[in-house]
């Protein structure tokens, strides 16, 4: 069995950003060789997500409105009382989810109509990362 293992950086100029990261994930599967297997994406921080969805812009918008309406960023958290700001973040990244698996078949990622890999970004302007991890043969 073969595997490869790749890390995506962002740092993102807003608080919150949505991006397909799709491409970036078909070139790691390619790169790795793996025609028939798994990859695992997921994000290696507490403030960021990995989901899947699809990309189309009022989607999008609709995503950044749900979640701001159940963890607004003005909201009383616990957590900012130890000096940080970021409690909003982490309820939004428990909501979102951690990571993603997708199935390869052929040497492509077998995706739904419409599906596409999002890094989700809740407390931004600093520097993230993702972690790939493709197996199989």
């Amino acid at each position: 069995m073969k595997s490869y293992r790749e890390e995506l950086f962002f740092e993102t100029r807003t608080r919150r950003a949505y991006l397909n990261i799709t491409p970036q994930v078909e070139a790691a599967v390619k790169k790795s060789g793996v025609r028939e297997g798994l990859v695992l994406v997921n994000a290696m921080h507490i403030t960021a997500s990995v989901y899947i969805n699809d990309d189309e812009q009022g989607l999008l918008k609709d995503y950044d409105d749900f979640l701001e309406r159940l963890a607004p960023q003005s909201g009383t958290y616990r957590h900012n009382e130890t000096g940080e700001d970021n409690g909003d973040a982490h309820i939004k990244r428990q909501l979102m989810g951690r990571e993603v698996v997708v199935a390869i078949t052929d040497g492509r990622l077998d995706f739904g109509p419409w599906e596409q890999i999002f890094y989700g970004e809740f407390d931004g302007r600093r520097r993230k990362r993702v972690l790939i991890k493709v197996i199989g043969e």
